[in-house]
């Protein structure tokens, strides 16, 4: 197992069984792909886009809000929310950002530590990757057990974006720089997986990370270890 894995992620003390674990990093970084190594390893993986998502159907009150204040321009055929025409507004508008985050992150929230609560009752000793891209811009950190981040350069988060989204180079700065920058997330990480790594090294660099942190959620591990 890697040194610097069990280094990193052993400088916390911990006093719950199941341990929850925030997983972020920049836009375009490589942060799903990593998610799902860890869920292959055997984590559980709470998806904070997805809850944002379910947060916002049709009707729902998060959506109802969402719409008052930003008109049904922003809506799909289908009245769900249409994210590109809305991203295209509040990346543009800092301001509007931060109110659809008003909007959307206490329901996402909720239903997180719903989600939360309803893992540790399954399994006392599971190990809960919450993959969540504003970590520290929502104040979540605090929330979280440990926190790792998963990096890229610059022009491969660019490329990623382009070919992805299909956005331009200013359209992908923009959202790039929307996000607190990397150094500083860097700064405040137990554990950094570089998501530029090839597969198999990343792969790698993920299960030993799991194995240091499925011994820390046990219930049966040290006070010190933990």
């Amino acid at each position: 197992m890697s040194i610097s894995v069990c280094r990193q992620l052993s400088r916390m003390i911990s006093s719950a069984a199941m341990i929850l674990i925030g997983l972020t990093g920049g836009v375009a970084t490589g942060k799903s792909t990593v998610a799902r190594m860890f869920q292959q390893c055997g984590a559980i993986i709470i998806d904070a886009d997805a809850l944002a998502k379910a947060v916002v159907q049709p009707g729902k009150a998060a959506w109802q809000d969402i719409v008052r204040r930003f008109g049904k321009s922003i809506l799909n055929p289908d009245r769900t929310i249409n994210r590109q025409a809305l991203g295209a507004i509040i990346f543009r508008h800092p301001a509007k950002r931060r109110m659809l985050e008003r909007l959307v992150h206490p329901r996402v929230a909720r239903e997180q530590r719903r989600l939360t609560r309803e893992a540790a009752r399954k399994d006392r000793s599971a190990v809960v990757i919450y993959d969540v891209p504003l970590l520290f811009e929502a104040g979540i950190a605090k929330r979280v057990e440990k926190i790792i981040v998963v990096t890229a350069d610059q022009k491969t988060q660019i490329a990623r974006l382009k070919k992805r989204n299909g956005l331009n180079r200013a359209e992908a700065l923009r959202r790039i720089r929307s996000q607190m920058p990397l150094t500083q997330k860097i700064r405040r990480a137990d554990l950094v997986i570089d998501g530029t790594l090839p597969r198999a090294r990343g792969r790698k660099r993920v299960r030993d990370a799991f194995k240091v942190l499925a011994t820390l959620a046990s219930p049966k591990a040290s006070p010190l270890m933990r």
